[in-house]
């Protein structure tokens, strides 16, 4: 599933996916930059805790987000397939400045919410510029490709990363969250051996990736992203390994990238933080 076309005069809203565990007291830097994009004290935000099955979830991000200076924020309560044809759900994202995405299980959320009208209305919105953030389980399913499940603590195997359909806000990598706290290198890399056409991109916890209209990411928060290029690979054995067996993967690239970092997703290219740039350039 590509992302929604965007419409003559408009441009693609910032995709943010968060690695979970994003800092919502003592430094809040992501969930401030999402609720100033989102507009500020003229913000709409809705909050959809569909992937928690705790029942404050969404309480709690709506005091979050208010204390943050939004205008306006509202949790939806969708807990079946049904709520998400609800029109006057699909009416409330509609007209949000920002939606913003739980943790919980991907899997949840992604059968709950995959193909439904609420769906299609976060991806027409976000074609026409409205911000969409995830963090955790919500980061997740942004992507096309959806990393739903793998084994952490071991290498890339055959079997070793389990996917499913995303939202499809992004088709240019897979997504996978908690990275460096849970050890899920070797479950990325496992999706990467299927998939070396796409990115493989790996969050810490505390850490948000803001992609730009122009496919152009920056990095905030405490931690690193891990970027896994696998479109120069010369060798994989996914295609003839057996059920848990290791795989050889050759010619990987990967960046490893902090707070100021960027990347392009088209040139497939890493930057250092401006100010190193900079450095460079006046040597």
């Amino acid at each position: 599933m590509c992302p929604a076309p965007v419409n003559d005069g408009d441009r693609r809203g910032y995709i943010i996916p968060i690695g979970g565990g994003e800092d919502k007291d003592v430094n809040p830097t992501i969930l401030q930059r999402f609720v100033d994009l989102s507009g500020g004290s003229n913000a709409d935000i809705v909050v959809l805790p569909t992937a928690s099955k705790l029942e404050d979830t969404g309480e709690r991000y709506e005091g979050v987000f208010s204390n943050l200076g939004a205008g306006n924020v509202s949790s939806i309560a969708i807990s079946g397939r049904e709520d998400c044809n609800n029109p006057e759900f699909a009416e409330r994202c509609g007209n949000a400045t920002g939606i913003f995405i739980t943790g919980g299980n991907q899997l949840r959320l992604s059968s709950i919410l995959g193909g439904t009208d609420v769906a299609q209305v976060i991806r027409r919105i976000n074609a026409r510029g409205v911000p969409i953030a995830g963090t955790s389980a919500g980061a997740s399913i942004m992507s096309e490709h959806m990393m739903a499940g793998g084994e952490a603590d071991q290498g890339p195997s055959e079997g070793g990363a389990v996917l499913a359909p995303g939202l499809g806000l992004t088709n240019a990598a897979i997504i996978d969250q908690h990275f460096s706290e849970r050890n899920r290198l070797g479950r990325l890399l496992s999706a990467v051996a299927l998939n070396p056409f796409l990115l493989g991109m790996g969050i810490d916890e505390d850490t948000g990736v803001f992609i730009g209209p122009e496919s152009i990411l920056d990095i905030v928060g405490s931690g690193t992203v891990t970027i896994v290029d696998g479109s120069d690979m010369s060798y994989s054995s996914a295609h003839s390994a057996n059920r848990n067996q290791g795989l050889g993967m050759l010619g990987l690239k990967m960046d490893i990238l902090h707070e100021g970092c960027r990347y392009d997703l088209n040139l497939r290219e890493a930057f250092p933080p401006l100010e190193e740039d900079n450095n460079v350039c006046n040597l």
